[in-house]
């Protein structure tokens, strides 16, 4: 039997792999933990990681052979999983955008899928567009993309219903500034309002996956166009985007409320005042012990399942005595003993980043319980994102083990999922 007659028939019915409910974290985890290094792309990514990237890359898994019903749906009623731990994002390698012949299969156009058409674009520049993003995870690990590529949750990719195979986009979430660059190798979602699936990694990397889905935009990026690092992208690209897509949008960006609070918002909100030590005045660990008492983190709704997590070792928070400052001979009169803080010792050195909050007033209560825990050299940058300001926190670290040390204090006071970034 000629197989080439089999391949259309198998990827019409690919194309709704990725048309299943909001992916949300279930309790069983599917293998993908780091094994060595393999190189997966040249795109940007910090310079303290190591080649390539700490996962290895995935291979066909037969056992995702087939399992379709009715419609072209891929076990509908097996629910979707993700690991129980989270991926070292700042690791993954980005996708470099490069000029690519499109995949003989997964490019038909028109198709039709649960009995919508969608033809596919012959042409991407200018092409933005905003709305819900989701994701998928361990269920597709390792399955056949709709241009016959292998899923992988550890790389950057997305599920576009329109945008060529292969092909490059920005996606960036509205709510928080992230983004990051993706390479277009599947088809969906194939849902009313879903603009597009992203890969585990990629909305981890967005800061999505507590909630499931994400408000975002898809920028289709072109052979030649920068590839920057998509965690830190600049005060005046960001701002130019959202001029460029303000004016292009029927929608007024203006319309976004301005003072909608983000789930790490409310969580400070919960803090009470005295969590943030007046200015000039030492903290205490009793302020700081009264401050986070069971905090638990969650923006999942009621019937969604809470998000897995390797559990985090309680916090031990303890008062430093100041050390003795001797003078120097030749001064006369004892200086004030000032250490330089930690931004001054390192710089351009790797960093923490706490959480990007919608209220310059909560960002500075957060940073007031870092520093009543120890954690010093914190910093607050706004930056500019769906028509609003978001105020950034981060702190510094000497090197990327100082930072994972750090992710885990912050993580136990309560302040929800820091990552490892670069400045």
């Amino acid at each position: 039997m000629n197989i080439r007659w089999l391949v259309p028939s198998l990827i019409v019915l690919a194309l709704a792999a990725c048309s299943s409910a909001p992916k949300k974290p279930a309790t069983a985890g599917h293998g993908g933990k780091p094994s060595g290094t393999v190189v997966q792309g040249r795109g940007s990514r910090p310079a303290h990681c190591p080649e390539g990237s700490p996962y290895a890359a995935a291979k066909e898994d037969p056992n995702t052979r087939g399992n379709y019903t009715a419609g072209g749906l891929y076990k509908p009623g097996v629910r979707d999983s993700t690991p129980d731990y989270i991926p070292n994002v700042a690791c993954i390698p980005e996708p470099e955008v490069t000029a690519e012949e499109r995949s003989a299969i997964g490019n038909k156009s028109p198709y039709v899928v649960l009995g919508k058409s969608y033809k596919v674009l012959d042409d991407t520049r200018n092409y933005v567009e905003r709305g819900t993003a989701s994701y998928y995870g361990a269920k597709f690990h390792g399955r056949l993309t709709s241009n016959r590529e292998v899923y992988d949750m550890y790389q950057f990719t997305a599920a576009h219903k329109t945008l060529p195979l292969p092909s490059f986009a920005r996606v960036t979430n509205l709510d928080n500034g992230e983004s990051v660059i993706v390479r277009v190798n599947d088809r969906g979602p194939f849902h009313d309002g879903r603009v597009v699936d992203l890969s585990y990694a990629a909305a981890v990397r967005l800061g999505i996956t507590q909630r499931g889905t994400g408000n975002v935009e898809v920028r289709a990026l072109q052979p030649g166009e920068s590839n920057l690092l998509a965690q830190k992208p600049s005060r005046r690209e960001r701002r130019a985007a959202e001029t460029a897509v303000a004016a292009a949008s029927t929608r007024p960006v203006t319309a976004a409320r301005a003072t909608a609070d983000s789930d790490i918002d409310r969580l400070v909100k919960r803090l009470p005042a005295d969590a943030m030590p007046a200015r000039g005045q030492p903290a205490t660990t009793q302020g700081v012990a009264s401050a986070v008492p069971d905090v638990a983190v969650s923006s999942l709704p009621p019937s969604a399942p809470p998000a897995r997590s390797a559990p985090v070792a309680p916090v031990a928070v303890a008062s430093a005595a100041p050390r003795a400052v001797t003078p120097a001979p030749a001064r006369t009169t004892p200086a004030t003993p000032t250490a330089p803080s930690l931004s001054q010792q390192v710089v351009g050195a790797v960093m923490v980043q706490v959480a990007s909050f919608s209220s310059r007033d909560n960002a500075n209560r957060a940073m007031g319980q870092l520093n009543a825990a120890g954690i010093v050299g914190a910093t607050i940058s706004d930056i500019a994102a769906g028509g609003r300001t978001l105020f950034r926190l981060r702190v510094p670290a000497s090197d990327h083990a100082s930072a994972a040390e750090l992710v885990g204090r912050i993580a136990g006071l309560g302040l929800g999922s820091p990552q490892i970034v670069k400045d």
